[in-house]
């Protein structure tokens, strides 16, 4: 796997988690005494279980896309072209 791939996956995965991480306890528990630790904890496990799922489906979603959005060439274009 290439570095800029994992690189991209672990960077994603503490912005993603961090931030929904964040919203949800604050939303869910609010800002208590504990908020911090409540919150560092379920962040360090939602990135632990981020990660592994980001370099996993990535490449799926990227196929999936690249299906979705691929353009079909008019056969008059193609011999423009060349």
């Amino acid at each position: 796997m290439k570095k800029k791939k994992i690189a991209f996956a672990m960077i994603m995965g503490i912005v993603t988690t961090c931030i929904i991480s964040f919203l949800l306890i604050s939303i869910n528990v609010g800002f208590t005494e504990n908020f911090f630790t409540i919150w560092i904890k379920s962040w360090m496990l939602a990135y632990v279980i981020a990660i592994p799922a980001i370099l996993l489906i990535a490449p799926k979603i990227e196929q999936l896309v690249e299906t979705l959005f691929k353009e079909s060439i008019p056969a008059d274009t193609k011999t423009k072209n060349k």
